[in-house]
């Protein structure tokens, strides 16, 4: 039997989607693999599969390349939103569930997505890099040229460090410019790699970038694969509500799964 799916990317970050709502999918670890695979198979970051869910629009079940499900991903969240809006689900007002609780999310006038993500309820601060939890685990280092950041190599080594065992940690390499902008390459476990983009990265960068500073904020993201936007209010220094993440989500191409 085969069965339609879907390329989507947000900044770069690209996925494959498919419709579940039936529940006649069953994917394997070594199937995710495979068609996430950018020689043997579509090519891809991560798959994702949209099913029903009581109390919600739809759920968002998440795999990150290697096969595994995994922990919340911003950009996948906006590119779902995007292929739920593509299949009629909604108007303009979305509600998900995914692994880290219930999402809204909203289709911008330009055709991008804002996405609400988790709040954030404590960050620990260290010497030149912050760690806090998105919906995805981060760690957070300030650098001065980021373009020139080893980031495989370094984000490799940090993701594997013991303290963050067994499952590891996602990678960030911040630089702070003027105003409210920040540059950030992400190294994303699960993809064993850097990523053109990483969503629950920037956000993470951008919360960290704040300090211990209080109030509203909104940070402009400069990546590889273009530029998001996070807003925020920090009711704490280590406290942020009314996380929102947006920007595009962008669709490449349908194809059709075999048997």
């Amino acid at each position: 039997m085969q069965h339609p799916f879907y390329k989507y990317h947000g900044t770069g970050n690209d996925f494959i989607l498919l419709d579940n709502r039936e529940g006649r999918i069953r994917l394997s670890k070594e199937q995710v693999a495979a068609l996430c695979h950018r020689r043997f198979g579509i090519g891809a970051d991560g798959l994702m599969l949209l099913e029903n869910v009581l109390g919600a629009d739809f759920r968002m079940v998440y795999y990150n390349a290697d096969g595994g499900e995994s922990t919340m991903c911003g950009n996948g969240g906006r590119c779902i939103v995007a292929f739920a809006k593509r299949l009629a689900i909604f108007d303009d007002e979305v509600s998900f569930i995914a692994v880290d609780g219930l999402h809204e999310a909203s289709i911008e006038a330009d055709g991008g997505v804002c996405l609400q993500m988790k709040d954030v309820n404590g960050m620990q601060r260290f010497e030149g890099h912050v760690v806090l939890d998105t919906g995805s685990p981060h760690y957070v280092q300030w650098v001065e040229d980021v373009n020139n950041t080893p980031v495989f190599e370094e984000g490799r080594r940090i993701r594997n460090l013991a303290e963050f065992a067994p499952g590891g940690i996602n990678v960030n390499f911040v630089r702070l410019a003027s105003g409210n902008h920040i540059h950030v390459r992400t190294y994303e476990r699960g993809v064993e790699d850097e990523t053109m983009s990483c969503g629950t990265g920037v956000t993470a960068a951008a919360i960290a970038a704040s300090g211990e500073d209080l109030g509203h904020f909104e940070y402009t993201i400069h990546t590889p694969g273009g530029e998001l936007r996070v807003a925020f209010l920090k009711v704490s220094p280590d406290m942020a509500e009314q996380v929102t993440l947006t920007g595009p989500a962008t669709f490449v191409f349908r194809g059709e799964l075999g048997a």
